[in-house]
Parts: structure tokens; C-alpha cells; sequence
């Protein structure tokens, strides 16, 4: 009995008894650590607001009708003399809720004017065939590069990493040169086959595999598994988040490519909706917002689906998650 009193009355102490004051430097700190997170949080939410309104403004335009287009906006360009667009220093008026919702430029683009469709199929015959063959021949290098040792693996790496820091325009010509020797010039292969080997995945990717534990594959190699079976049930299940990260950036990055078509292919038939996006603005300014807002439709996608994965990619470590 005697052993509870005393129990309680300590604990009754311990309550009692007065908590240690903060000193006044730690929590002006604190203060000070909250206001800086406020600002930087306003800072940055005022930025996403800047770089959301074009996108928002695209696509909030795109349902407008052909009269309010004009409304709006019909004061930016005017007939020059020689018959050609001249920019009028007016003020339009920016709108991002239409007075009523329509479909016409949508279904001008989609039914009236087979050219949008014909360039945005080129887009994804070019793009897609590139993302598909360069995840296979870059996992399959970075494989080599991972389990590899020497010094000429080294040195061939180097000239990976020295070709990839290169802007495309340096190897533009080389490409042309290339092409018009194998005799793809002005063909779809020109701009497919130089997008499969580009050393971008590559790099990514074998640095991630080069990240496996060593002892996971001595177990398989113990188990009787072989390159083949390392690098496809190892290797690539550990890299999944990578193989996606990848390919979103691949796509992202040749759906929006310029150069090359412009260079390699004559045929204007031939151009993805990238290189025809600049026509566009030379006609119905409402059409350019509903081809545009199109053409955004599958990187939001490919985005959306793939953002978990991107971002895991990027911050991947290479340890296993147990």
C-alpha cells in the first residue's frame, strides 16, 4: 500500500512540477523558420499560377465560339500591304471563361481539316516506334555497361556521356550526312533510327543498374541463372520505375521536336503536328487554341499516368525496398 502512495505521489509531482521554459532565441527561431516556409510556399504557389495560366488560358479558349475568338483577339494580326500578317500593338482582352461553351473550333479541326489529323498520326508513327526501340537498346547497353569492367567500357561510356552533353544542332549535320549515305533521306527512318540510339536513356539507365547489389546476382548466378535471366528478372524489375521515368522524358522530348523534321524531310506531308503548329497561327486564331490544346492531350497523359513513376525514377536511389 505503502509502495502505491508513494507512486502516486511522484507522479503527481512530476505533473506538478513546472515544464522547462523554451528560451526565447529557439522560439523566435521557430518563428522565423515558419515565416520563411510561408513565404516560400506563397512564392511558389504564385509561380505555378504564372506557369499554369497560358495552359489554362489554351484550353479555356479552345471552347470559345468563332465570334468571340474574334472578339477577343481578332485585333492581334492584320493584312500588311505585301498581303502577309502584321502585329498590331493593342490590347486584347485575355479571357478564361468563355461567355458560352462551343465545340466549333474542335470539330472544325476534327472533321473539316484532315491536315491536324494527318500531322498529329505522323507525330505518334515518329514518336512512338523511337520511346518502344530506344527503352529496349538502351537497357540492353546499360546492362552491358553495368556488368562490364575494362577500359574500354569505360572509355566508350565517356564518349556516351560527351555525345549526350552535346546540343542535337552539333550532330544535326552529321545525321543529315549519315541519312543521305543510307539512303533514308526524307523518309520517316531518318528521324526514327538517329532518335533508337541517342545516349540519354542509356546513361540513366546504367547508372541505376550499376546501383544493384552485386550480391543479388552472385545468388542468381549461384541459382543457375545466366545473363539473359539476370537481366530480365533481375534487372528490370528493379528498374521499372526507371524504364517509365525514361520514356515519359523520351516521349515528352521528341513530341516536341522541330529540328529534325525540318532538316531531314522535305515532304511536308511528312511533318509531325510539332513543325505544323507555326502554320496554324497564320489562319484562325480559334483553331490554334483547339490544336493546341490536341496536341497537349497525350504528354498530360503520358504525365499523369506516369508521375508516381517519373518521380520515383528520378529520386531512385538503387537500394532495394524491402
Amino acid at each position: 500500500m505503502s509502495k502505491s502512495v508513494n507512486i502516486i505521489s511522484e507522479t503527481e509531482a512530476a505533473i506538478s512540477k513546472p515544464k522547462p521554459k523554451v528560451p526565447l532565441k529557439v522560439r523566435l527561431s521557430k518563428k522565423k523558420q515558419k515565416l520563411i516556409m510561408a513565404i516560400l510556399t506563397l512564392f511558389a504557389a504564385v509561380a505555378a499560377v504564372i506557369f499554369l495560366m497560358p495552359t489554362v488560358l489554351t484550353i479555356a479558349n479552345s471552347f470559345m465560339s468563332a465570334s468571340e475568338i474574334n472578339a477577343n483577339y481578332g485585333l492581334i494580326f492584320s493584312e500588311s500591304e505585301d498581303g502577309g500578317k502584321e502585329y498590331i500593338a493593342e490590347k486584347i482582352n485575355l479571357k478564361f471563361i468563355p461567355d458560352m461553351v462551343s465545340f466549333s473550333q474542335y470539330y472544325t479541326v476534327l472533321f473539316k481539316s484532315p491536315d491536324y489529323l494527318l500531322k498529329f498520326w505522323n507525330s505518334v508513327i515518329l514518336v512512338v516506334p523511337i520511346v518502344i526501340f530506344q527503352l529496349v537498346t538502351a537497357s540492353l547497353a546499360a546492362y552491358s555497361f553495368a556488368r562490364l569492367k575494362g577500359r574500354l567500357k569505360e572509355v566508350i561510356f565517356f564518349v556516351y556521356i560527351v555525345v549526350m552533353l552535346m546540343p542535337y544542332q552539333v550532330t544535326l549535320v552529321p545525321n543529315y550526312l549519315i541519312s543521305d549515305w543510307l539512303g533514308i533521306l526524307d523518309t520517316r527512318a531518318a528521324i526514327i533510327l538517329p532518335g533508337i540510339f541517342t545516349p540519354f536513356a542509356v546513361f540513366i539507365l546504367s547508372k541505376i543498374m550499376r546501383r544493384i547489389p552485386v550480391s543479388l546476382i552472385e545468388a542468381a548466378q549461384l541459382d543457375g541463372a545466366g545473363e539473359l535471366q539476370i537481366f530480365a528478372h533481375i534487372c528490370m524489375p528493379l528498374c521499372k520505375s526507371a524504364l517509365f521515368s525514361v520514356a515519359i522524358l523520351v516521349f515528352i522530348d521528341y513530341w516536341n521536336m522541330v529540328e529534325q523534321p525540318l532538316v531531314l524531310l522535305s515532304d511536308t506531308n511528312l511533318y509531325p503536328l510539332s513543325v505544323f503548329l507555326s502554320q496554324i497561327n497564320s489562319g484562325e486564331i480559334g483553331l490554334a487554341f483547339a490544336v493546341a490544346t490536341i496536341y497537349m492531350i497525350p504528354t498530360l497523359l503520358m504525365f499523369l499516368y506516369g508521375e508516381d513513376y517519373l518521380v520515383e525514377g528520378i529520386a531512385y536511389s538503387g537500394g532495394i525496398k524491402g
